[in-house]
């Protein structure tokens, strides 16, 4: 099983270049699409999903083209994108019983789906309730289910943590994680925490181009001993903010402890500590930002 993007472009009127080549070779796994807001990832969530074309390249699934053939990807599909709606006079069962009409599941097995993922992500018991009155946590979950209705081979999910509290994305983040398998799971987010417990890949995106792809464990070696803490007086931050990558700050008694990423010592009396995955995508994104700016 694999989906491969193939130096993927897509270009917008007005020449607005949203997506610049990016290439991707994905396995079974969840895989963290990771990158500021702006950065072309929810264009590359539609062009996967077969919501809209590419200007340029192709996306395969299992050698297929599925910009010609979009229906081979469509039926081992599941997606959550970024905008999901619900209907508010709907109850959880209805609802995912019109999705399954939809997708051409027929009520016999949707019947029984529909109850499994309710079980899946906890809201059997408020599955009567009227999606209107659901938390956004909920109607996220909710979002998931419609997903997984077909069983998908591939699950597409853009920003789905975005408006939660941060209970409801420990739940969210541990289901997905639950949910790999032997599927492709493509997880996109602004947000490290959100893919740092549960990514084995990580691909970070800025300015429509991928700037790397590997494992976490890569992105931290890449780092080590270039991530220091130190403290300065409160008003120095803005001249720190001028001189160095800070990826962290804690206002202490004795002014801010902060955390600078640097290839080297920022201070006499900064101290060499381990590095995070916020750190190492910082650094990613702030290299990128500096040769292009040069």
């Amino acid at each position: 099983m694999e989906l491969h993007i193939d130096r993927v472009s897509k270009r917008y009127k007005g020449n607005v270049l949203a997506v610049d080549q990016v290439s991707l070779c994905l396995q079974p796994g969840v895989i963290g699409l990771l990158g500021p807001n702006g950065a072309g990832k929810s264009s590359l969530m539609r062009i996967l999903t077969t919501v809209m074309k590419p200007t340029d390249g192709q996306v395969l699934w299992n050698g297929v083209d599925v910009t010609k053939n979009p229906n081979e990807l469509r039926k081992v599909l599941g997606y959550l994108p970024q905008d999901f709606g619900v209907y508010p006079h709907l109850n959880a069962v209805e609802f995912l019983q019109y999705m399954a009409a939809i997708k051409g599941i027929s009520s016999r097995q949707a019947k029984k789906r529909i109850n499994d993922l309710l079980q899946l992500v906890h809201l059997t018991e408020s599955s009567r309730r009227p999606l209107g009155g659901y938390s956004s946590g909920m109607r996220q979950r909710v979002g998931i289910a419609q997903a997984l209705l077909n069983d998908p081979a591939l699950l597409i999910v853009d920003e789905p943590t975005v408006g939660l509290d941060p209970e409801e994305r420990v739940r969210f983040r541990n289901l997905l994680s639950d949910l790999s398998g032997d599927r492709i799971v493509l997880f996109s987010t602004h947000i490290v925490s959100d893919i740092e417990s549960t990514a084995n890949q990580i691909a970070v995106m800025q300015k429509g181009k991928i700037l790397s792809h590997t494992d976490p464990e890569t992105m931290l070696e890449e780092i080590q001993g270039k991530v220091w803490e130190m403290i300065i007086p409160s008003d120095k931050m803005l001249e720190a903010k001028k001189k160095w990558l800070i990826s962290g700050t804690i206002r202490r008694t004795e002014g801010m402890q902060i955390r600078v990423v640097s290839h080297e010592t920022p201070t006499m009396d900064a101290i060499k500590v381990s590095p995070t995955l916020e750190d190492a995508y910082l650094f990613k994104i702030s290299t990128r930002t500096m040769r292009v700016a040069s």
